[in-house]
């Protein structure tokens, strides 16, 4: 409805309207006495939102504008500051106005390639004296005699017949240093330089990086710098606590300090600390040595030695358990571990006791932590000045946290897979409680059919290829003993985070290599570490020592293995320790290393340091310390240059000529 105003325009009366109905109440009035604006709808209202939201959208456009001119500039600015940086302390010869192109050809010139002015890069083939002294490796080739002459331009990768035949078995480490071989290398003529795109220069490149990585290879100065621990004998100091030759130990230690060595370690023995009475501490040999140490300025690192000493290492010292434990052991032998057959293994105490109160009215862990505290307390004034720099906590045999499954008295010998150790009455109970909380009461008992400690995994129905250890009792099974070697670290670490606030604590992890080539890893899995092929059996352990913040000490090989030994036991050392390392450091664990046998040569030294800083991992990881185990440095068959040697190559000091 509509009304006609005086000025002929027309009003839309709406009844729904409120200004319609006061112009029916009111004719006369006017109806609009103060026009304002009203909303705008339907296309009008679209309209506005479009402009508005172009208004917005360019503010935004500006602001990004200038924000991308901030960047720029910053970029011009570290630009311009890395080319004076070229120009003035590398002497590159850029142009005033350089930029990434000419970067990357000087770079390339620098190093020894040829760039063009097209942008071509290729490398100078080497001259044939540089060639004469290389042999055949893991790559051969099957071009003539002459294949390897003038170097063309025109001559492509199409133009020639070459095969190349890499050896599947070759290890990614060994790939980056192929080499290529040549049948008749005596006819072999290198001259001027070629583009890379043909297979002459191919090979001739591939020799170069040979040349290049034979020359790096033993190159370790500028790699970082790995501290050196020299461990001091286990029989220096007798089960009365006394130290048995003072300036022996002078002298050697003088031996040390000539050869820049940061530190030493000593093994603090429970069997001579509390030897013979409970909770009667004796430090007295301990601290005489330890100021003898002080004197030369050298750093400690101490291991709470909860285990025996002369069982299953070469050392000719027989330290025991503490008589006191032993007598104990005569009645209740089932505080030591058992295997199948019964035999009492007294190396170190069941795991199973470590909550039970048969060691006089203490359990276990309590036994532990109060030695632990005692040689804290008595040496604090070390600790306060830093001399004491770590202290590695025995876990159990050999001080590494493992099952005494490998027990050379109990007739294991070398490539044994050894035996379970949980047959004492303890850890029975503890399994039946885990069988039961399963639903399984049957499955509490050990595998009867995992062999003895020599056997041979394809000898026995437990570990052999589709063995019992892959079903379901296997897998319950492996992951309670397992487990019990995880809770055991968890408890004693709890306390000795108390003992020791705010020191580094060092957790030993053991190198079992043998059969880690066969699906089950059943050498691991006695020493009980739930590891085959289909199971990464350190992820949980390395989790404890991660929640502990504790540094992981893996144990290294210093020598090489024949093939027929590594063929017969399918060790693959290699493979493990990049398993352990690449395992603790992506939890973000420090490691550190120690070698496992006693090294002479350079070569063993050469591993050792390999193995301390490798050079092909990517994000540049290392040890951060390294123990070197070793009888006595005043033995004739012990060579100082060679340890001193291996001790600058940790330091990044050392070329080897």
């Amino acid at each position: 409805m509509k009304s006609i105003n005086d000025d002929g325009s027309t009003q839309d009366l709406d009844p729904q309207s409120d200004h319609s109905s006061d112009y029916l109440a009111h004719p006369n009035s006017n109806p609009h006495p103060h026009p304002h604006t009203r909303r705008p709808r339907g296309f009008a209202a679209a309209a506005a939102a479009t402009t508005n939201s172009v208004a917005k959208g360019k503010k935004e456009r500006e602001k990004e504008k200038e924000r991308t001119k901030l960047r720029e500039r910053h970029r011009r600015a570290i630009t311009s500051r890395m080319l004076a940086g070229l120009r003035q302390y590398g002497n590159f010869p850029l142009p005033a106005r350089a930029d990434m192109n000419d970067v990357l050809a000087a770079l390339a010139r620098e190093a020894g390639w040829v760039v063009d002015a097209d942008g071509t890069t290729y490398r100078q083939c080497p001259p044939p004296s540089h060639m004469g002294s290389f042999a055949a490796k893991s790559v051969e080739s099957q071009l003539s005699g002459g294949s390897l002459r003038n170097c063309s331009v025109k001559e492509t990768i199409e133009n020639q017949t070459s095969v190349l035949r890499i050896d599947e078995c070759l290890s990614p480490a060994s790939i980056d240093s192929v080499v290529i071989a040549e049948r008749d290398s005596r006819n072999e003529k290198y001259t001027n330089a070629s583009p890379i795109n043909t297979v002459d220069c191919l090979e001739a490149d591939q020799l170069m990086q040979d040349i290049h990585s034979g020359v790096h290879e033993n190159d370790f100065t500028g790699t970082p710098y790995v501290p050196v621990y020299v461990k001091l004998p286990a029989g220096i100091i007798n089960k009365f606590c006394q130290l048995i030759d003072p300036e022996g130990i002078r002298e050697e230690l003088m031996h040390m300090k000539s050869l820049n060595v940061d530190g030493v370690v000593v093994d603090c023995w429970w069997g001579i600390v509390e030897g013979w009475s409970s909770q009667k501490y004796v430090w007295s040999g301990y601290r005489e040595l330890f100021n003898i140490v002080r004197k030369f300025k050298l750093k400690l690192q101490v291991v709470m030695a909860f285990h025996e000493c002369g069982g299953n290492d070469s050392s000719d010292a027989l330290i025991s358990l503490p008589q006191w434990v032993l007598d104990i052991g005569k009645d209740n032998q089932d505080i030591f571990f058992t295997d199948r057959e019964g035999r009492r293994n007294t190396e170190c105490l069941s795991w199973g006791i470590d909550k039970e109160r048969v060691l006089k009215g203490r359990t276990g862990i309590e036994v532990y932590f109060d030695m632990m505290r005692s040689f804290r307390t008595e040496f604090d004034d070390l600790f306060a000045e830093g001399l004491i720099y770590a202290v590695e906590v025995g876990l159990g045999a050999s001080g590494e946290l493992k099952y005494p499954s490998f027990s050379e008295r109990m007739g294991w010998r070398y490539p044994g897979i050894g035996e379970f150790q949980c047959y004492d009455k303890y850890l029975q109970h503890s399994l039946r409680k885990a069988a039961k909380l399963r639903g399984h009461s049957f499955w509490a008992r050990g595998p009867d059919n995992a062999g003895h400690y020599n056997s041979m995994p394809h000898e026995t129905g437990f570990f052999c290829e589709r063995g019992d250890y892959d079903n379901y009792y296997g897998r319950f099974f492996l992951h309670w003993y397992s487990q019990t070697l995880i809770d055991h670290a968890d408890n004693v670490l709890s306390l000795a985070t108390l003992a020791f606030e705010e020191t580094k604590i060092i957790v030993k992890v053991p190198a079992v290599y043998w059969w880690y080539k066969t699906p089950s890893h059943a050498a691991e899995l006695t020493a009980g570490y739930h590891n085959p092929t289909n199971q990464d059996g350190y992820y949980p352990v390395f989790e404890v020592l991660r929640k502990h913040a504790v540094t992981m000490k893996f144990v290294c090989l210093g020598f090489h293995l024949s093939s027929q030994e590594a063929n017969e036991s399918l060790i693959d050392p290699e493979g493990l320790s990049w398993q352990v390392l690449n395992s603790a450091w992506d939890r973000g664990l420090m490691a550190g290393g120690e070698n496992a046998l006693l090294c002479y040569d350079r070569e063993g030294y050469k591993r050792l340091v390999d193995t301390a800083k490798p050079r092909n991992d990517p994000d540049h990881r290392h040890f951060s310390f390294f123990v070197y185990q070793q009888p006595s440095l005043l033995q004739a068959n012990v060579c100082l240059s060679e340890l001193d040697f291996f001790v600058k190559c940790m330091h990044g000091e050392m070329t080897d000529p």
